[in-house]
Parts: structure tokens; sequence; C-alpha cells
């Protein structure tokens, strides 16, 4: 009976910090934002109203998935923005639900907390980008494996196994890889991990979530070594580079930080990661039970390739390890919250000020998307004014995600989204608009130097741009 009190609370905790968390994207980041470059790829794959644009080799279809319900009926973003963030908020809340019995309700409802206020969850929870879900993944996956581990008889356990390595796999193939190398080395050291299930749910999430990436690396790139060595190149190359330092700087807000060469003027917005480490193995120690390193260990496992193997960051690439990490790191902080009264006080002003700053972060992120949602939508009236309407075509600088908007497809005839060659583009001219983006530092193509240009509205994104625009 009190197993059952408490995983109520756990429950009920776990259920208040996930509406939390749907507030907080509500408020601060669905209202009026646009979709970036890389969701307009993923939602393309299924829009009723939008070519599908080019899809590289690094790319998985997961998230397009979850689009499809939404994408496939509507063009609105704000409906799309709506639909994820009450998608993630369920997911978040599944993901915990898993651990309930595991850790005390206290302790999942901080660790649930942590998670949730981080810029980075908040920022991508309504987007329609993969990594949130392989955390979601992630998280369930560790949880169920413990649950497996430590009671045979509970059968849902492995299928929830096998549904998180899945989703996970469904997501980010190569996450879901570093996901199933520490559990089953995890599964080989514990007498419990041994048992045929385990194993099977194990290899079952790895083909359920990784064969539509594997067979269509055979339909479309010839092979899966070659899909690899193609996602290597576009990804700048992989094999050793220390990014920890780039992962740092990412954190004052940056989507993306490509080169990483930039200098780091927020120092206050990364505090909290260099406090990871030490509340986690605080909290690994105060648990002293068995399993309670294997969230720190498969963490440890996600990051790697994140921090060592590719030579730029993206703050979201870590979304897995945080998600695990808010384990430990909320037994720590629930151990120095109850162990002396004086120290919670500084404990909690502490924990109010990270809130703070990470919030400001997601504020000032989702105004910048804001920004970059009225630059496109300005270039699409422009352009839709010169003639250029679907069925249309769109190449050159930002024409993948301004496709998007316009309502073309995006073809390149060169880069990792190549995909027409220059006497394509001409023929597809005479029987369609195409338009040629242009930056400042540029000169059109050869075969677009004669057809009329087009000065694009000035804004950050598209500072002096023209278009080249095909006869009529």
């Amino acid at each position: 009976m009190p197993e059952r009190t408490e995983a109520a609370r756990a429950t009920l905790w776990a259920g208040a910090v996930c509406v939390g968390f749907l507030a907080l994207q509500a408020a601060l980041v669905v209202p009026g934002t646009g979709l970036a470059w890389d969701e307009t790829v993923y939602t393309s794959q299924v829009s009723g109203s939008v070519p599908a644009a080019f899809f590289s080799a690094p790319r998985a279809r997961g998230i397009s998935f979850l689009a499809a319900p939404v994408a496939e009926l509507t063009s609105s973003m704000t409906a799309l923005r709506v639909w994820m963030a009450v998608l993630s908020a369920v997911g978040l809340f599944l993901a915990l639900r898993v651990w309930r019995g595991l850790v005390p309700a206290p302790v999942l409802a901080l660790a649930g907390g942590l998670f949730a206020t981080l810029w980075i969850t908040v920022f991508y929870g309504p987007q329609v980008m993969p990594n949130l879900w392989s955390a979601y993944g992630a998280l369930a996956a560790v949880g169920c494996f413990l649950r497996a581990v430590r009671d045979p008889a509970d059968r849902w356990a492995p299928v929830g196994l096998a549904a998180g390595v899945t989703v996970t796999g469904l997501m980010r193939p190569p996450d879901a890889l570093w996901l199933l190398a520490p559990l089953a080395v995890a599964a080989l050291c514990v007498p419990g991990g041994r048992r045929p299930l385990v194993w099977a749910a194990l290899a079952a999430g790895a083909v359920l979530g990784c064969g539509e990436w594997v067979i269509e690396a055979y339909a479309r790139y010839g092979g899966l070594s070659e899909r690899l060595s193609r996602a290597s190149a576009i990804q700048g190359g992989t094999g050793w580079n220390f990014a920890v330092a780039d992962q740092i700087r990412a954190l004052d807000g940056r989507a993306l930080c490509r080169p990483c060469d930039v200098p780091w003027r927020h120092p206050v917005t990364a505090v909290w990661w260099f406090a990871l480490p030490p509340l986690a193995l605080l909290g690994v120690w105060a648990q002293r039970r068995a399993g309670a390193l294997l969230p720190l260990l498969v963490a440890s496992s996600l990051a790697v390739p994140y921090l060592f193997l590719i030579g730029y960051a993206a703050p979201r690439f870590l979304l897995p390890s945080y998600a695990l990490l808010a384990i430990p790191v909320g037994h720590g902080l629930w151990r120095l919250l109850t162990w002396r009264p004086a120290l919670s006080g500084l404990v909690v002003l502490a924990l109010c000020g990270h809130v703070a700053v990470q919030m400001s972060v997601t504020v000032h992120d989702a105004a910048g998307n804001r920004a970059m949602r009225r630059a496109y939508e300005s270039v699409a009236v422009a352009l839709h004014h010169d003639g250029v309407r679907p069925p249309c075509v769109l190449t050159g600088d930002h024409a993948v995600p301004l496709a998007f908007y316009v309502g073309c497809a995006s073809r390149q005839v060169g880069g990792p989204d190549a995909s027409i060659s220059p006497s394509g583009l001409v023929a597809a001219a005479r029987t369609r608009p195409v338009a040629v983006l242009v930056p400042p530092s540029a000169h059109p193509p050869r075969y677009a130097r004669r057809w009329p240009s087009r000065a694009l509205p000035s804004s950050p994104s598209f500072r002096a741009y023209h278009a080249y625009l095909s006869p009529p």
C-alpha cells in the first residue's frame, strides 16, 4: 500500500511538471514563431501544401511522422506549434512516469522540473526537431531497463525498453547506438539483465527504430556505409574533435555554432553546466543502490559524439544526456535540500536564479525566431508579387527554408542538398517560375545572368539579397 501511494504521488508530481512545461511553451515560444531551416525540411516531407525538400543522409524521418497529422491537414504554423507542444508535454510525462517507484516522488518532480525549465527544452518543445524526442526515448529506455532487471515479473518493462529504444532510433539512429552500447554492457554485468527477454527488447528496439533508416540507406545511397560516409561529410567529417568548449559557448542561446569561433559573452548561461558533474556524482552517492550509476553512464555515452567527434556545437544535441543526468542531479539536489535547513535556502535561491536565466534565453531565442519568420514572410510576399507562385522552384542561398514559406520546391545544384543540375533548372524554368537567391557578396550563376533581378526586402536574414527570376 505505501508503494502504491508513493507511485500515485510520483505520477501526480510528474503530471504537474508537464502541465507547467506546456504552459511555458504556450507563453514563451508558440505565439508567432515560425519554422526554421531544419524544421522546414522535416515538415515538408509530410506537408499537404508544400513540395518535399531534399532529405540529406544524416536525417531520419521519425519527427516527420509526429508532425504529419497536422502538417498534412493545414499549413498553419501555429497549429503545428500547438500540436508539437502538447505532444512534447505528453512525451515528457510518459518518460518520467517510467521512473515512478525507482526514485522518490520529490526527486522525480525535481528532476523533471530541472529538465523542463532548460531553455533548450522549452525552446525545442514545440519545434519539429528530433533531439528532444530522442531524449524522451533514452530516458524511458533506461528506466524500463532498470525495472526489467529488478523485477522479472514486470511484463511491461521489456515492452517499454523496446519502445524507448525505438523512439530514439526513429529520431536519431546514431543516438540509438550510443544508447544501446552501455545498456548492453549493463545487461551483461547484472544477473537480471542476462534474461533473453531483456536482450530481445534491446534487439527489437534497434530493428524497429533504425530499420527504416538502414533500408533507405540501401534504397537511396547504395548501402549503409555509403550513407554513413555521406552523413559524415555533410557534418564536416567525424573524428577526434574536442567540442566541449563549443557546446559551452553555445549555451548562450545559439541554435547552431558552426564554426564556433565566437566569443563567450554570457558565462552566466553556462553555470548550470559546470554544476552538473558534481551534483550528478552526489546523487549517485546519495542513492547507494544498484543501478544508480546507470543514468550517468548512459548520459556520458550519448554525449561522446557531440563532445568529441564533431567539430561544431548545437545545444539540442545534448538533450538526451541532460534528460538522463536530471535523475542523479535531482537526487543530489534533494540531498542538499534535506541535509541542512540553512543550506536549503541557498539551494532554492540558486535554483530560482538558474530558472530566471534559462527563461531569459528562451525569450531572446523566441524573439529571434519571430524576426526570422517576418523576414521569410516578407520575402515570400515579394516573390509572390513578382509571379513566383506554386508550382515554382527556388535555388541558391537560403532557398531551402524560404521555399517552404513561398510554397515552392527547393532544388540545389551543389552542396549537401544537391538535387538538380544547372541544365535541369533551365529546363524547369520553361514550364514554371524559377528564382535564384543570391547574397550581396556573390554573383548569379551563369545560366541566370540574363534573367531579370529583384532586390529582396532587407532584413538581418536577407540583407541586400537579390532574386534572379526566370523570364515568363
